[in-house]
């Protein structure tokens, strides 16, 4: 059963008609509702498909935080084999936000690096949904200077709030930890892609974003703060929270149009939690597809970034 969002009300009503007949069906208590079901489920097909045709700014940031959303860990089983966990920054501790390690996509040795959420209570604690603590940060900077030795490819799949705000992270410098990933992956040898998979959140993600390649999914989102946030500081009311989504352009035909990232990845009807198959198949094609286009480069990988990052707000 699904979790199923404010605006799709009318899809949950239909749905919930279809369950409730097949149970009478299954039970022996109705007969000949074969009929009645489909055309029930081509009115919820038809239900679904105009409630995403056209979703507000804020519908996507729902959409984006869907619980049931594919994470990062699933991602990294589908697409991914031989994937060795590494931990800790080798300073303090490990930070399980963060997920980082090298394994094989279609048998070529890459870095994964990416936030977790965690699906569940038990997950969600450990990975402190998905806000990455100063450790994790530096985590990622051992990896990707390992990566860099080995002249490994980087992928990274972003979906993050922020980073976390804790008084401790502040104390073990958080901001300065933010900073130093993102320069590690400006200062990359070797080609990186990012993909915004859910919340692409402030610093959070732009120090594990600031790839060769950033794509985002569909009804992914990619901001400086979260619209609640921004709202509490423009307007000093949180409720103001859809105005603030729509002024910040933090979709991805918004960011597209402003040349922040290279190309959305389509979602199924319904978002990427109805058919986290196809979204996760459809990433690993765009993932493979750039792979083979810098294997055949001669791009200076450094430098490809350092003018593509320039380059943005130049021509608006």
């Amino acid at each position: 059963m699904y979790n199923y969002l404010d605006f799709e009300k009318p899809v949950q009503d239909l749905e919930g008609k279809i369950l409730e007949l097949k149970k009478l069906a299954e039970n022996g208590e109705a007969v000949d509702v074969g009929d009645e079901i489909k055309r029930l489920e081509k009115r919820s097909r038809d239900a679904l498909r105009d409630a995403y045709k056209a979703l507000t700014p804020w519908q996507k940031v729902q959409v984006a935080r869907h619980p049931d959303r594919p994470h990062c860990l699933d991602y990294v089983r589908a697409l991914f084999t031989d994937f060795t966990t590494l931990a800790g920054d080798r300073n303090f501790g490990e930070d399980a936000a963060m997920v980082g390690g090298f394994a094989r996509f279609r048998g070529e040795p890459v870095l994964v690096l990416g936030q977790e959420k965690g699906s569940d209570t038990k997950s969600r604690l450990k990975h402190n949904f998905g806000s990455v603590r100063p450790e994790g940060y530096r985590k990622a900077v051992r990896l990707m200077e390992m990566a860099d030795r080995f002249k490994i490819p980087v992928v990274m799949l972003v979906d993050t709030a922020g980073a976390y705000p804790g008084v401790g992270a502040e104390e073990r410098g958080q901001a300065e930890a933010i900073a130093r990933s993102t320069s590690a992956c400006l200062g990359l040898k070797v080609p990186s892609i990012a993909v915004v998979i859910g919340e692409g959140g402030s610093g959070g993600a732009i120090a594990i974003a600031t790839a060769n390649r950033v794509f985002m999914l569909e009804h992914a989102i990619y901001s400086v703060i979260s619209p609640e946030g921004a709202a509490s500081i423009l307007w000093r009311d949180t409720t103001r929270s859809k105005d603030a989504a729509t002024n910040m352009k933090i979709t991805a035909q918004d960011l597209l149009g402003l040349k922040i990232i290279d190309q959305i990845v389509d979602e199924p009807l319904g978002g990427a939690h109805r058919n986290a198959e196809a979204v996760i198949a459809a990433t690993g094609d765009l993932i493979a597809k750039t792979l083979s286009e810098f294997a055949g480069s001669n791009i200076d990988f450094r430098e490809h970034r350092r003018e593509k990052y320039l380059a943005i707000g130049r021509s608006l």
